[in-house]
């Protein structure tokens, strides 16, 4: 029979990680943004919609890192 107790929940690196998720996402963000200058205009809008909803996800890790932060001291 598999063992079926869940795993003990260890966020101590979740910041990290958040930080990490973070940084890439500019990444992308920047290396689109770089690909803008030789793409269509259709290319452009798309483009411009996904680091839009980008920004948004950042904005999403940001908060969750102020609420671990706020839960680990």
């Amino acid at each position: 029979m598999a063992n079926t107790t869940p795993k003990p929940d260890d966020r101590s690196d979740n910041v990290e990680k958040l930080q990490s998720m973070i940084h890439h996402t500019i990444e992308n963000m920047e290396d689109a943004e770089a690909a803008m200058d030789s793409s269509s205009a259709e290319d452009k809008a798309r483009i411009d919609a996904k680091n839009e909803r980008r920004r948004e996800s950042i904005d999403a890790f940001r908060s969750e890192i102020k609420d671990e932060a706020e839960n680990q001291g």
